[in-house]
């Protein structure tokens, strides 16, 4: 599926058909440390944050809204030329090629936003696919946090963070 995908930058009306793909990912308690019962109005403040975070979509060849990713600075200032971003592909679609998409077509934004390296601050390291993922992105760990993340499953587990350069 990735190949027939449309990526573009997300806009106010994208919300409604992709609240639910947000919600889902938020509500398992496996990948993002956000209260599971957060609110549309709150998941959207979040997620359609103003520049310098920007957010894409990726629409199926349906127009259905299968995939996102947030884009902004990982710190402020002094380090803002270091990126970081969120990802999320809708259940019903994952293991079709989407997420790989919007992880190229987020490094290339990145690049084009004039950063110079990409981190993950945390990734869960029961997220097999994610791990894959950035790897073969050319991703390396630089670090874990020990227990760093209540998984809704399997209780307390590590976190990776993950780093390469654009």
């Amino acid at each position: 599926m990735g190949v027939n995908l449309l990526i573009r930058p997300a806009v106010d009306d994208d919300w409604a058909g992709l609240w639910p793909v947000w919600h889902e990912v938020i509500a398992a308690g496996e990948t993002y440390p956000n209260d599971p019962a957060t609110s549309s109005e709150a998941g959207k403040a979040m997620w359609f944050a103003p520049p310098p975070a920007f957010t894409w979509v990726a629409v199926d060849p349906d127009g259905q809204l299968v995939g996102t990713y947030q884009l902004r600075p990982n710190q402020r200032l002094l380090g803002d030329h270091v990126a970081n971003a969120g990802f999320m592909v809708a259940s019903r679609t994952r293991r079709q090629g989407i997420g790989r998409a919007l992880g190229l077509h987020c490094l290339d934004s990145a690049r084009g936003l004039g950063y110079r390296a990409m981190q993950f601050n945390a990734v869960v390291t029961t997220n097999i696919a994610s791990l894959n993922l950035w790897r073969s992105l050319g991703f390396i760990i630089v670090g874990t946090v020990p227990r760093g993340f209540r998984h809704a499953v399997h209780g307390e587990v590590d976190m990776h963070i993950m780093h390469r350069f654009l």
